[in-house]
């Protein structure tokens, strides 16, 4: 699927990397914890309702390229920023995580374990 499958799919917004929803991605992961997320490798997609600088440190250090953000959270100027510095893409979603993953798997997105 593609990233604007997924924006479509969750009635999302873009904060950052409209020029890339056509990158296709199979696979996420969701966690509001960044000691989990720093176990991952290479994972394309985060879910997360964490939604503050070191989100965006820690997805650079563990070469994630999506975040998506539930629950109404919007990244600062801040967050665009330093994700925009490390080529990310950075969406929206206004449901709850567990909805939010219901909708992903919907679509075929795949865990990662």
């Amino acid at each position: 699927m593609t990233l604007q499958d997924i924006v479509n799919k969750l009635d999302a917004t873009v904060a950052l990397g409209a020029e890339r929803l056509d990158m296709e991605v199979e696979h996420a992961f969701a966690s509001d914890l960044m000691s989990d997320v720093l176990t991952l490798k290479d994972t394309p997609v985060l879910v997360t309702g964490l939604c503050n600088v070191q989100t965006i440190r820690t997805c650079d250090m563990a070469n994630i390229e999506v975040v998506i953000f539930v629950r109404n959270k919007k990244p600062t100027e801040d967050m665009i920023e330093l994700a925009e510095d490390n080529d990310m893409v950075l969406i929206c979603s206004t449901y709850s995580m567990f909805k939010t993953c219901g909708l992903l798997w919907d679509l075929g997105m795949k865990p990662l374990y």
